[in-house]
């Protein structure tokens, strides 16, 4: 790894959407991130939006489709399972950090837009945790199988083919 005016040089990450319909790609990639404001907590469904700026992003497999979320982003969205992909504005993309293959090998670094940071978020590592599942719950889990696609590139790969 080399470091270039804040960027970090890698092997190269790839990752893509829940379906596998939209596959991505980038090496150079800059400082990670999750972002507490009010439009990627809803473009994302949880409490902050993970994100991580691709100065080489390519798209591998498919195009994801976009929303223009305010006057000066858009956001794109698996258009077949609509897992979030990313985030555009005139300054590059930013990708998912939780679609990336690894997620780990893009930890965030940094928070940001911290006025629209939900009061509760700071202590949800002191929840209670749940160490002993129920039986109902593991009988669920016994018989869940997973149409999502593998974290890592395939050549062939037709989400509705596992439906």
């Amino acid at each position: 790894m080399s470091q270039n005016e804040g960027r970090t040089e890698r092997k190269g990450l790839s990752g893509g959407c829940q379906c596998g319909a939209v596959r991505f790609h980038a090496r150079l990639l800059g400082r990670p991130s999750i972002c507490h404001c009010r439009m990627c907590q809803k473009a994302f469904g949880g409490f902050f939006g993970p994100l991580v700026t691709a100065h080489d992003g390519t798209w591998t497999r498919g195009e994801p489709k976009w929303f223009q979320s305010s006057n000066v982003a858009r956001r794109a969205f698996c258009g077949d399972c609509g897992t979030p992909l990313a985030y555009e504005t005139r300054y590059g993309l930013e990708l998912a950090i939780g679609a990336f293959d690894d997620p780990t090998a893009v930890a965030p670094v940094i928070q940001v837009n911290m006025t629209d940071k939900l009061p509760f978020f700071d202590g949800l590592t002191s929840l209670p945790i749940r160490e002993h599942p129920s039986e109902e719950w593991l009988d669920f889990m016994a018989g869940v199988h997973s149409n999502q696609h593998p974290d890592h590139d395939t050549e062939d790969w037709n989400p509705r083919e596992q439906l």
